[in-house]
């Protein structure tokens, strides 16, 4: 049964990668008291909510993933005090908070790690994790043919010859949830967090608890390590993590009917169909889960119109509400992926971005954004090797799949690094080198161009939270002319996105609401997006 409390269904909230938020403190790495300082911004662009990457502590071999104490803050993200006001100043704005949790695995230095390592093979204290007996002669190879999705094996030997599993980096050993001391574990976490007066949780690795109790070795192990749409079935979406879900559901239930105020879950779920999906949000589990497939559709309307129409029926047909995301912090940003190639976040893949943006702002359900996204930031493609710190690189030598272009300190203001993101001297370097192009892309320049990115979102979420046809619901697809999309919300607000580069005549004669880009009445440019409010029997028919 749904709750009454439904402010998630169609939240915007805006995803903080804290390290690159804001840095109060000259150190170069954003912090809590940076949040804290940015929470009016965020107020003014109009997000419903902000969700928190790890500020745990941690050695940071995965920028926070790596987590030793889930019950405490980093002292290079502030302390618990600092929290506490960050958590009242949000209140007072009317600013949710989302944590994000990491359940599938911990850091190497969490204590209980420390203890399995010096314990022996088959104590209580190794049972917590995934430790084998290796195969072959003297257990010299691995328990099986497993492959890290950070690149390379899933398992490292340790002193004694056994092995542990750890799905991502060495530094990351994945708990064993077949354990229950690992589920008590979590519950006091989740309820240390609850009682501090969060709104909720972002789940890392939601799919991926529990393992196949045999460990047997995988048909295509290479496949499984290579995106998370071809995980190993093996070790992700085993059915019983959906009881961990509706434990998890139910202790935010029972904060929700001490006070009204609904405490939301939503999951990282990466499985390969929207029926899938589906099953982590039935109404007794997470309220939400991030929908990836319009993050990685192609920028064609084909493709769109199939995984809008898949989510709509599979996902929000549980009773839920599908959660919309074109960025994150493990992704190319959009501006860059969309282009044909787009470097420094000019012409065709900005203009796509745009139109991407009011397309997904228009979808019944929830949105994220990811921090920069309002600024229209590109990808940083050309660090240098030495600057590089994903542990993706370092486990794979490679920079196809890594991450640090996405997580480039926010530029603010000024005209040259580290364009007010730290408050140290002008010649504090920011953890990781902002290109002097951001100068372009800085928040003051952003505020004081009617133009930019950062209005088109600030008026898109305006108008959604004001027009009651935008938010939850459903939507009506409209015939169109090859290559555009458009669909209608509610009574007469119709959205409409122009995918191909030439102008095409728009679904609604008149002057658009809003749009992404130049558009004159009765025309949708190339790679323009444009909502209107109209009388549809005079527009186009429904399909």
């Amino acid at each position: 049964m749904l709750s009454k409390y439904r402010w998630w269904r169609d939240a915007v909230i805006y995803q903080v990668y804290v390290r690159s938020f804001l840095d109060s403190t000259g150190d170069g790495v954003g912090d809590l008291a940076g949040v804290r300082a940015g929470l009016p911004y965020l107020k003014k662009l109009g997000v419903d909510g902000i969700w928190l990457s790890p500020f745990y502590p941690s050695p940071q071999h995965d920028h926070g993933y790596d987590v030793a104490d889930y019950c405490d803050v980093d002292p290079l993200f502030g302390d618990l005090a600092e929290f506490d006001l960050l958590m009242a100043d949000a209140r007072r704005l009317g600013v949710r908070v989302l944590l994000d949790i990491v359940p599938n695995h911990c850091s190497s230095e969490h204590p209980w790690f420390r203890e399995a390592l010096a314990a022996e093979p088959g104590s209580a204290a190794r049972a917590r994790f995934h430790f084998a007996d290796g195969r072959g002669p003297e257990g010299a190879e691995p328990p099986n043919n497993w492959h890290s999705m950070f690149g390379g094996p899933a398992w490292t030997r340790v002193g004694d010859g056994q092995w542990y599993l750890h799905m991502f980096a060495s530094e990351q050993p994945d708990w064993n949830w077949r354990n229950p001391e690992v589920g008590a574990e979590f519950d006091r976490v989740l309820r240390f967090w609850l009682d501090r007066g969060v709104d909720g949780f972002r789940i890392d690795v939601a799919a991926g608890l529990f393992k196949h109790p045999a460990l047997p070795d995988s048909d295509d192990p290479e496949a499984d390590a290579r995106t998370r749409d071809s995980v190993n079935p093996l070790a992700w979406n085993q059915p019983e993590v959906h009881e961990v879900w509706r434990h998890w559901r139910a202790v935010c239930e029972e904060y929700t009917d001490r006070d009204g105020r609904e405490r939301l879950l939503v999951g990282e779920v990466s499985v390969p169909t929207a029926r899938e999906h589906a099953l982590y949000v039935r109404p007794d589990e997470l309220h939400q889960a991030f929908f990836f497939d319009l993050l990685s559709a192609p920028w064609d309307p084909g493709a769109f119109r199939k995984v809008i129409s898949e989510a709509m029926q599979d996902i929000a047909g549980t009773g839920s509400t599908v959660t919309w995301v074109l960025n994150n912090h493990d992704q190319v940003r959009t501006v860059t992926r969309y282009g044909e190639p787009a470097t420094e976040g000019s012409g065709l893949g900005a203009a796509r971005a745009r139109a991407a943006a009011l397309l997904m702002l228009a979808l019944p359900g929830a949105a994220y954004i990811y921090q920069g996204e309002e600024l229209g930031l590109p990808e940083v493609v050309d660090l240098p090797d030495d600057v590089l710190t994903d542990p993706i690189f370092r486990r794979t030598g490679s920079r196809a799949r890594i991450r640090d272009g996405c997580r480039v300190p926010l530029p603010w203001s000024g005209q040259a690094s580290p364009f007010g993101f730290t408050s140290g001297a002008e010649t504090a370097r920011p953890w990781l080198p902002q290109p002097s192009y951001f100068a372009e892309y800085a928040t003051d320049r952003a505020l004081a161009d009617t133009r930019s990115f950062w209005h088109l979102y600030r008026d898109g979420l305006q108008l959604r939270s004001s027009l009651p046809q935008l938010g939850e619901g459903t939507l009506r697809w409209l015939d169109t002319p090859p290559g555009v999309l458009a669909f209608e919300r509610g009574d007469g607000l119709v959205c409409a996105v122009n995918f191909g580069t030439a102008p095409t005549p728009a679904p609604i004669p008149g002057t658009p609401l809003l749009s992404s880009g130049p558009c004159p009445a009765g025309v949708l440019p190339g790679s323009t997006a444009a909502w209107w409010l109209a009388d549809l029997r005079t527009a186009a028919s429904r399909t």
